[in-house]
């Protein structure tokens, strides 16, 4: 009910890993301003994040002798929980608008909020963005669950959109690019910086600082337009001259501080140098900002960040932190993966089984005591350098920016897990760098092992090496399954070449007998057309033929007699004075054409069809009578 977390496996792995503190569990995922510090139960004694002696709480207590931080509660009492602080981002638009309410508050507070920022009535804002389903503005933000930042953003369907041609020409400004000459003024030098137009005021000033050492609250500044007066304003509106503009940029005189701070620092001070005091007003000259020790000195001195803030390509950023890796440390450092996360992941893990390797992932952060340390003794030692490049791809990301840190975690959530994110986002500046060994499986990526900065380089190689061992066991099953599962694929591509040859084979004999059938066809469509045409023929031929003269016509008359192959006879008369061609006609229509059959004679034995077709049977002699036989040509 406090988390919001419905996963009993993340539930569970949380408690596990606070030896199943409650509260500190609840504490580690729901950082509040008070912490859940003690509990309703007689005489036990819960405490969350050290707060100091300060922390607030509603039930009178005694501080403990043994803890400036722990607080016990007489038995049975009950302590007030403090109201929880809620962050929301709202979007609009081209604006941003931060919000800040207790979870008691109502979703109609923030309306009203917004109504200020933005000039527009609540009536009119749907505010979108909720996880939960129906939402109203009597909605309590506590019966939500919602985590400690939250994005929103807001329509507005009743309100016309704002004038096209203001928007067109401001997206045109925020896509152009200023060229800043920006003079430091104290050792005169002058650094070009290129901005984009939606770059904000803030982030040159970051920028600067990271070239000059001048923190940002003490930047004196000359030039900067007179409509520039919030720091949150982008380049595109803030008036400055384009494409280039100058602007002159000094140390600020630090406020005088109190005699106890004086005589402190000091003391501290002369440990260095002989200087004035007054030299040293400023602790940030000497790398400390906002009460940091001297110990991490040398982490505010360096003139660049490791990573770009909002870096858009990931291999871009990750060039630029091997760069200034080398640059601080020397060039004896773990080759870096230059890619994505998950580019590393297809480099690391989907190879063949005998080429994969564990995936590194080194976190770092400047802003870590343990940083120089870790990075120039252990992960620049050579066994340790020789050891990743055999048997490792290392990826690295800076965690220093916020920004990048809430990109890493938004990664690391999708790839291993909230769990995993949850254990990271826990981890102490001082804790890091952090050094993550990722094993892929077969359905998940798992974290074998998670180590922190305060080690020494033998335990960081015998933890590499436990890792491999795990890791080898893991890959020698994978060799054996993908040995077994490429047997099974060559019997399966031969059997597949088989079939396919078979196929091949059927579809040829399939295909020559589907022609020999065609050519039948068209053979047979052929015959019976000839047929037809000899049908035809024959039709017309026994249509031309005169009638037949009857015995008892007055005129001479010629009677023929002739004999077919098969041994049949058929007869007609002919008038004497009808031309022989009329005789070739009507055996022709009995379907033995002159061209293909001979017409032979038998006494004397002659061939009729070489005689002139012209002439009467009477002058070829084929009167009164005669009997002739077919023979067909050769």
């Amino acid at each position: 009910a406090c988390t919001g977390i419905e996963n009993i496996d993340e539930a569970i792995t949380l408690l596990e890993q606070n030896n199943w503190d409650l509260v500190a569990a609840i504490n580690g995922v729901i950082p509040q301003e008070n912490g859940i510090l003690q509990s309703e139960y007689g005489g036990e004694t819960l405490h969350g994040p050290a707060y100091g002696p300060t922390s607030h709480s509603t039930a009178a207590s005694t501080p403990s002798s043994s803890s400036a931080f722990r607080h016990v509660v007489p038995s049975r009492q009950i302590v007030e929980r403090q109201p929880r602080m809620l962050d929301f981002r709202v979007e609009y638009r081209d604006r941003n608008v931060d919000v800040v309410l207790e979870d008691s508050s109502a979703v109609g507070d923030i309306k009203h909020i917004l109504e200020n920022e933005l000039q527009i009535p609540a009536s009119k804002m749907l505010l979108k963005g909720w996880k939960t389903g129906d939402v109203d503005d009597s909605t309590v933000l506590k019966s939500l669950h919602l985590p400690k930042n939250n994005s929103l953003y807001v329509l507005t369907p009743d309100l016309p959109p704002p004038s096209s041609s203001h928007s067109g020409a401001l997206q045109e400004s925020l896509n152009q690019n200023f060229m800043l000459i920006v003079t430091h003024r104290e050792v005169q030098r002058e650094y070009n910086l290129n901005f984009s137009g939606s770059s904000t005021i803030q982030e040159v000033k970051r920028n600067v600082y990271d070239l000059t050492s001048i923190p940002v609250r003490h930047q004196l500044w000359e030039g900067w337009p007179s409509s520039a007066t919030d720091d949150s304003m982008t380049l595109a509106v803030s008036g400055l001259t384009f494409p280039c503009h100058r602007l002159t940029v000094g140390r600020r005189s630090s406020p005088v501080q109190t005699r106890e701070q004086s005589e402190e620092q000091c003391t501290d001070v002369h440990m260095v140098s002989d200087s004035d005091g007054d030299d040293f007003e400023d602790a940030t000259e000497f790398g400390v900002d906002d009460g940091e020790m001297f110990g991490v000195a040398s982490s505010a001195l360096r003139k660049s960040p490791m990573m770009p803030e909002n870096a858009e390509n990931e291999g871009d950023a990750l060039l630029q932190f091997t760069a200034e890796f080398s640059s601080r440390y020397g060039d004896c450092h773990p080759v870096y993966f230059i890619g994505s996360l998950e580019a590393a992941f297809q480099e690391a893990f989907y190879g063949k089984a005998r080429d994969r390797k564990l995936l590194a992932i080194y976190l770092h952060h400047d802003e870590s005591v343990l940083t120089n340390v870790f990075c120039s003794q252990m992960l620049c030692a050579e066994s340790i350098v020789s050891y990743l490049s055999q048997n490792f791809i290392t990826w690295a990301w800076d965690m220093t920016k916020e920004a990048n840190r809430a990109r890493f975690l938004t990664m690391c959530t999708r790839h291993f897990g909230s769990v995993v994110a949850q254990t990271i986002r826990t981890q102490k500046t001082d804790q890091f760098p952090l050094f993550l060994i990722i094993m892929g499986k077969r359905s998940s990526n798992e974290v074998l092992n998670v180590i922190q900065g305060n080690t020494t380089v033998d335990e960081l190689m015998m933890r590499l090496m436990a890792a491999m061992e795990i890791f080898s066991a893991q890959q020698q099953e994978d060799i054996k399954d993908e040995d077994e599962r490429e047997a099974r694929e060559n019997v399966k591509r031969e059997q597949d070449e088989a079939y396919r040859i078979s196929l091949e084979a059927d579809r040829a004999k399939r295909e020559a007998q589907e022609r020999e059938m065609a050519e039948q066809f068209r053979l047979e469509q052929i015959r019976k057309e000839q047929e037809e045409e000899r049908e035809a023929i024959r039709l017309s031929l026994e249509q031309s033929l005169p009638p037949e003269p009857k015995e008892e016509s007055t005129e001479s008359v010629s009677k023929l007699r002739i004999r077919t192959p098969s041994g049949e006879f058929f007869e007609r008369r002919f008038l004497a004075s009808s031309k022989l061609q009329v005789v070739f006609d009507f055996v022709a229509s009995k379907g033995y054409p002159w061209e293909e059959y001979k017409l032979l004679g038998t006494f004397p034995r002659r061939d009729v069809t070489q005689l002139d077709p012209n002439k009467s049977l009477l002058e070829v002699k084929l009167y009164p009578q005669e009997t002739l036989f077919l023979e067909a040509k050769e």
